[in-house]
């Protein structure tokens, strides 16, 4: 009957499990890593962005995303969308051609791959006939004009792929129409640029790369009109009203060419313009020209700097009327475009979208100045490099809208005008809370980011830089050039990978939502308060040392100095205002942090030990060496982070000897084993007697009796299934690093009595619990906070204490500071015994208090070799049922696995591989949050996001309907495009004409639907006919 009751709860269990635990990767916030290729649709309003991974990405309004991957890992090369269609078709380094469509799927769209193509040519011909050089998607929306390498112009029919070949255009058809003279004096080369004619479909220009241009009739299949340029070639540009044609050039210079005239020679060009001087400039890349209804008409193109002077710069240039600016980016541009207005886009140019490599910056082209436009995605959260993150669930209303206020402020520069990129519907609902996501940064930046949706938009930015002197001068203003500059740059873009000083860095960051109060430390042992204020102010930031060595002798730092405080006051724009500041003394990087803001106190930790610091009255109240006397690499610093190669190789050996060791044991027979029970026995009460007559002071001894007695419990619980966790030698390196601090109201001298403590745990496996006596709130200001020691724990196997918790009679986690104050927690179990719960890289143990004996544990490492990296706890609830919910501990692997464990009973439930094991950064980058969701680096500039839950699930939901159009619509006048189609075979246009309607009618799922219904209701009366003809 029992076995029969534990069976029933055990699957009752696996249910519940099913309600509450769903792994799954949502949405990927961020800019890109490694673009490669750019695309935008007028129709759809959206843009593409093509990556060296073999990504494809595609952004709309905001909210609207679609992610598709290649199966080559190639890089994308080319991206166009068809006109006028919701398919767009991109070009692979590797030659392939590939189809993606957006279909449509229970009332959302889907980004779906529908069709590759690889060119191939004649048998036994070389592959540079086939490689694509340039492709253009023809207004028909039903032909892929690709260049190649060869020179040759194939014709590809779409969405099928069916070449044309009879209409292809050979590098022998027009080299036999060009002029003798031009022809025996250079090779045409590969096919650069391909122009569709704004006025006439039927015609487009071919440029190849030794220059020469020639404009071809699709109807005719003949050269109308050859344009030979003396310079290699880059881009052409078709003007808007068809009369001239625009050539860039691998000297930095453009020119003009009339369309319309009989062959011209080499001098006839119309207007040659080298825009920045006579000097050697590099290639002008890319042109475009664009008329506006009053005044002249808008001149941009990319590069063209003068080779020796500005050759490293990445410029576009516009020029309009009088205006004359070269944006000058912050990385290497990939492409660019211009949105116009209007409903069609034939109105005035009124934004210029920039893809560089390291950002997307948009430009209003409509406002004085052209200021840019703040993006509300593709933010570059790596515009200075990420050094730590840290989530914040469910902000108050108020504190979101002083951030958000705060935010606006900094803002100002930036254009008023509306983000362009409007296409498809965001179908997501609103997000049930506000979360914040706060990431440090190299320069010593914090950013706070609204991670409530699919959107990770940029709220506000705070810069601890200014309370330090440092190499960068206040007064020098990069954003705009000198008067009378020549080229007139204008610095555009925010990425800036270059810190004035890595010592800025910003480690770790803990921000209280209920008080507005935020700790950050950084990589030089500075930790700074900061409070919320809504008005700027000027104010001298006090700072205290704090000596974490407590006048140890024979120690030496090596590693980088402190950063100088300034003496002076220092003026504070509206938002968080740093009012105290706490130098560790060696300026070691922090490693640990936590705020308690109801208790006004600020805990952190180096690689030398910890520290308790009263930000109210601003005295320090406890400091904690925990330095090992062989710790000398603790004191060489990060800058210095050299091992010495005689002191790992000893490490290795002893490692390999202990291994040994083991095995060895391991085979012992049952009279060894009775053997070592007795030396277990000898062990157990040398402990005790160490322990009853040596102070905490002098634990050489007790630490040698702890090892030796773990050793040997771990050999006799090693069970079969299981790997035996080796204790870890006290002289390894950087036992004394604190790595993390915990705050609780709990029952440490007897049962009857809570009082507030803090916890400290270490890399060397070691716990150090205080008792904090704090003032009445009346005497707060006055009378001092103590810190007296009360407990002290070492674990055997001396693996690192990645978290500590405890937990309250009912076997929940202590709510968080001021939680209980503003009704947003139930008020902690104090009537029954709590519980610690002390999470190593290899085990959970869990404690009773205020004992601390041992009442259970989980072995981790033992089981599959994995040690975990990052603990969190998180609340899950039903997916079923609104009435059940519970707190897990969610925790993440050194394989990247994550795991989810039961509280208070320790038992796993689920877990998932979530990150590749190779993947280092992305392990070390990861955060959760408390709703079960997390985020973690896949690039320098990428966070993907995942969720555990079933109820809290952030993803895009988002529909694109295909754009109304018809012949009348179009940008060509008379039809032209129709009378094109008609050139082409009967049979041809007819398998064409069915092929597209095939194409549209299976993407559409209304279409579907009505089909089904009509074909039901057909078949309803042709049973009810027969059945009236078999009664008559």
């Amino acid at each position: 009957m029992k076995r029969f009751r534990r069976h029933a709860h055990e699957s009752q269990r696996d249910r519940l499990k099913q309600e509450l635990f769903q792994f799954s990767k949502t949405v990927e916030h961020g800019f890109p890593h490694q673009p490669s290729a750019l695309g935008y649709s007028p129709s759809l309003r959206l843009l593409a962005i093509g990556t060296r991974s073999g990504a494809i990405k595609l952004y709309g309004a905001p909210g609207v995303e679609f992610i598709g991957l290649h199966e080559e890992n190639a890089a994308v090369t080319r991206v166009h969308f068809m006109p006028h269609q919701v398919e767009l078709v991109t070009l692979l380094d590797d030659n392939s051609l590939h189809m993606w469509t957006l279909r449509g799927h229970n009332g959302l769209s889907e980004l779906l791959e529908i069709g590759r193509f690889t060119l191939t040519g004649p048998p036994g011909a070389p592959p540079s006939v086939t490689r694509v050089t340039a492709v253009l998607a023809h207004s028909s929306g039903e032909l892929l004009l690709l260049g190649t390498e060869g020179g040759h112009v194939f014709i590809v029919e779409v969405p099928g792929f069916r070449e044309l070949e009879q209409r292809n255009i050979s590098l022998d058809q027009v080299a036999s129409s060009v002029p003798e003279d031009y022809i025996g004096r250079r090779n045409l080369e590969h096919v650069e640029a391909l122009q569709e004619s704004p006025v006439d479909p039927s015609q487009v220009v071919i440029g190849y790369g030794r220059g020469l241009m020639v404009v071809w009739d699709l109807e005719k299949h003949c050269a109308l009109q050859h344009i030979p340029a003396t310079q290699q070639l880059e881009s052409v540009w078709w003007t808007e009203d068809g009369s001239y044609i625009l050539s860039s050039h691998s000297d930095g210079s453009y020119c003009r060419w009339m369309v319309g005239r009989e062959d011209m020679n080499e001098d006839d060009e119309e207007k040659s313009d080298i825009p920045y001087g006579h000097f050697p400039c590099k290639a002008i890349s890319k042109i475009v020209q664009l008329p506006t209804k009053e005044g002249p008409p808008f001149l941009l193109f990319s590069g063209g700097m003068p080779r020796a002077s500005y050759g490293d710069r990445h410029c576009i240039t516009v020029i309009h009327n009088k205006t004359h600016v070269a944006l000058d980016f912050t990385s290497r541009i990939i492409d660019f475009f211009v949105i116009r207005d209007g409903l069609e886009h034939t109105g005035d140019p009124s934004v210029l979208v920039v893809l560089v490599e390291e950002e997307l910056v948009v430009i209003d082209l409509q406002t004085e100045g052209w200021p840019v436009i703040q993006t509300p995605y593709l933010v570059p959260l790596h515009s200075s490099a990420i050094t730590c993150s840290h989530h914040v669930s469910a902000i108050p209303l108020k504190l979101w809208e002083r951030v958000l206020a705060a935010g606006q402020l900094q803002n100002t520069h930036y254009s008023k005008k509306l983000w362009p990129i409007t296409g498809g519907k965001n179908l997501a609902p609103d997000p049930p809370q506000r979360d914040l996501l706060l990431t440090g940064h190299e320069d010593g930046t914090v950013r706070f980011w609204d991670a409530s949706g699919v959107c990770l938009y940029p709220m506000y930015k705070l810069s601890t830089a200014g309370v330090f002197h440092t190499d960068a001068d206040p007064n020098d203003n990069m954003n705009q050039g000198s008067e009378g500059e020549w080229p007139p740059f204008r610095k555009v873009g925010c990425f800036d990978p270059y810190s004035d000083d890595p010592r800025l860095g910003i480690q770790k960051i803990h921000l209280c939502k209920y008080s507005g109060y935020l700790a950050v430390a950084g990589t030089a042992g500075q930790i700074l308060v900061l409070e919320l204020n809504d008005e700027a102010a000027e104010q001298i930031v006090e700072a205290k040392v704090v000596d974490l060595l407590q006048g140890q002798e024979g120690f030496r730092w090596k590693g980088h100095t402190q950063l100088d405080v300034r003496a002076e006051p220092v003026s504070f724009p509206a938002g968080f205002q740093p009012f105290t500041l706490v130098q560790c003394q060696p300026p070691a990087v922090v490693t640990a942090l936590t705020l308690h803001s109801e208790w006004k106190l600020v805990a952190f930790g180096t690689s030398h030990g910890f520290g308790l610091y009263d930000y109210q009255q601003k005295n320090n109240v406890l400091v904690k060496c925990t330095l090992n006397p062989s710790d000398q690499l603790a004191m060489e610093g990060p800058l210095s982070r050299v091992k010495s190669i005689k002191k790992s190789l000893r490490q290795s050996f002893r490692r390999i000897r202990r291994s040994r060791v083991s095995l060895r044991k391991h085979h012992t027979n049952n009279a060894a084993k009775v053997a070592a029970q007795q030396s277990l026995t000898a062990s157990f009460i040398l402990v005790v007697f160490l322990r009853s007559h040596y102070s905490l002071s002098s634990l050489d001894q007790l630490q040698e009796a702890n090892a030796r007695l773990e050793a040997e419990l771990a050999e006799m619980e090693l069970a079969p299934v299981q790997r035996k966790i080796e204790a870890r030698s006290s002289d390894d390196s950087f036992t004394g690093l604190v790595r993390t601090l915990y705050f609780a109201d709990t029952f440490l001298s007897d049962g009857s009595h809570n009082t507030p403590s803090l916890w400290a745990g270490t890399n060397g496996g070691a716990v150090f619990a205080y008792m904090l006596r704090l003032p009445s709130v009346e005497h707060r200001a006055d009378e001092p906070v103590t810190a007296q020691p009360a407990k002290e724990i070492q674990l055997m196997h001396r693996a690192p204490i990645v978290g500590i918790m405890v937990m309250d009679g009912h076997g929940a986690p202590l709510p968080e500071p001021l939680e209980v104050a503003h009704d947003l927690a139930r008020s902690p179990d104090m009537q029954g015994s709590h519980h610690l719960l002390v999470i190593s890289e290899e085990q959970f143990k869990v404690f009773t208090l205020p004992k601390v004996s041992a009442k259970m544990k989980l072995k981790l490492t033992a089981m599959d070799g994995s040690r975990v990296r990052r603990v969190g706890v998180a609340w899950f609830g039903s997916s079923r049922t609104l009435d059940y919910s519970e707190s897990d501990l969610v925790i993440l692997t050194n394989q990247g696995d994550i795991h989810v464990i039961s509280l208070p009973h320790i038992k796993m439930q689920v877990h998932y591989s979530c990150i590749r094991r190779e993947d280092v950064s992305g392990i070390a980058s990861c955060v959760f949050t408390k709703h079960g969701q997390g985020f973690y680096l896949i690039s320098p500039s990428e966070f993907e996001r995942f969720s555990l839950s079933t109820r809290h699930l952030v993803e895009p939901r988002c529909l694109v309907e295909a754009p109304l159009h018809s012949d009348s619509n179009q940008d060509c006048p008379g039809g032209a495009s129709s009378s094109l189609r008609q050139r082409l075979s009967s049979g041809e246009a007819e398998s064409a004409a069915r092929r597209v309607m095939e194409h549209a009618l299976l993407n559409d799922e209304k279409v579907l639907q009505e089909i089904q219904k009509s074909l039901e209701g057909d078949q309803t009366s042709f049973l009810e006919n027969n059945v009236k003809n078999a009664v008559a």
